[in-house]
């Protein structure tokens, strides 16, 4: 199993833009990637899935937890998007 542990790092948190860019690499990673939050109280939900990213109401600064069942792709695709989800996704 793939795991990586990262903070948010846009200003508006998984909101909007940001939650859209981020399940649209989700989509195109070719492995199914899940997202919950840190200390475990929402998700993990289906990193895939914009109405269950935005539903976790992660902000700013919250620390989020990706995990894939596949270990190959898994770790290449968690590592992609913990990357995009370190940058300010509303800032461009």
């Amino acid at each position: 199993m793939a795991e990586r542990r990262v903070k948010v790092g846009s200003s508006v948190g998984l909101h909007a833009r940001p939650a859209n860019l981020f399940v649209t690499a989700a989509k195109e990673q070719g492995v199914k990637v899940r997202i919950g939050t840190a200390d475990g109280e929402r998700g993990p939900v289906d990193a895939a899935s914009i109405l269950s990213v935005m539903g976790l109401g992660v902000k700013s600064g919250e620390e989020v937890v990706l995990t894939s069942s596949d270990d190959e792709q898994g770790e290449a695709a968690v590592a992609a998007l913990a990357e995009l989800l370190e940058q300010d996704l509303d800032a461009s």
